[in-house]
């Protein structure tokens, strides 16, 4: 649950900043009218998320076992490519993201009018449904489908509450610290899935070193009980994993968050990128 809760969360305020930011200047410059095609773009989105996310659970299931795993596999490492690339455009992105977006406004308003601001505001909360919705998929087999999927929901509910606060002023949320904390977080969400499709290929012939056990502690801990659904929701580990699995593990936590920790200028509040000035 804790991996869909952090999936939903940071994605869904992401995507809520960037509506609030097109619609406050839109107010800014006059054109309350025009909101409307903002959030025609918004919903349109969201509706694509959603249908492209059952789409995959569907296409999933109706595989053979052969093209099950290999569908697993790759669309595990295309997940963790997305969320590995979304938790560093955020870190770099959060400071001028306003600046950039009322830049993108302007210009869609002079070449395509509302149905221009339609197509921005689907594009922009789009890209972050595309990548909730396939990481959410990848999570949900490395974790449970379930706990990830209520995880996943809870969270973007709760950025959806945050993003309409922030949007009023009520609450200063720092950027900069919130894509920190989110960040390293998701980055051993990431590191699960990469095992789980790294599983999927060691078990197609694909990839080496599936018999070399790192560690097994299946029989003193049911896979699908509580301990095990805790440990594999905290730390994106399951109860048996190959030498292959743990390398890959710990190499993609090291390597990323020593990037990711890499000195770089400090964002803005939240505060700061929504108002228009």
């Amino acid at each position: 649950m804790l991996a869909g809760l952090l999936i939903g969360l940071r994605e869904g305020l992401e995507a809520s900043l960037i509506v609030g930011i097109l619609i406050a200047y839109l107010v800014k410059i006059d054109l309350r009218s025009r909101i409307k095609a903002v959030w025609t773009g918004v919903i349109t989105a969201v509706i694509f998320s959603i249908v492209l996310g059952i789409g995959v659970a569907l296409t999933s299931e109706s595989l053979t076992e052969f093209a099950e795993k290999f569908f697993a596999g790759t669309m595990s490492f295309i997940a963790v490519g997305f969320v590995t690339g979304m938790i560093f455009w955020m870190r770099t992105a959060s400071k001028g993201l306003a600046k950039s977006l009322r830049t993108q406004v302007d210009g869609a308003l002079i070449t395509g009018g509302a149905f221009g601001l339609a197509m921005l505001s689907f594009a922009a909360v789009a890209r972050e449904g595309v990548e909730t919705a396939i990481f959410l998929w990848a999570s949900a087999q490395n974790s449970g489908s379930m706990p990830t999927l209520v995880g996943g929901f809870t969270g973007i509910a709760i950025s959806i509450f945050l993003g309409y606060l922030i949007y009023l002023g009520a609450v200063k949320l720092n950027l900069s610290v919130f894509f920190r904390i989110t960040g390293l977080l998701l980055i051993v969400v990431a590191a699960g899935v990469l095992t789980y499709g790294i599983h999927e290929y060691q078990e197609l012939g694909w990839l080496p070193g599936i018999n070399s056990i790192a560690y097994d502690i299946s029989g003193s801990i049911d896979p699908a009980g509580f301990v095990a659904t805790m440990f594999k929701g905290l730390l994106s580990l399951r109860t048996s994993m190959s030498w292959l699995e743990v390398f890959a593990y710990l190499s993609y936590i090291v390597i990323v968050t020593v990037i990711f920790l890499r000195p770089s200028r400090v964002a803005k509040t939240v505060k700061e990128e929504i108002k228009i000035s």
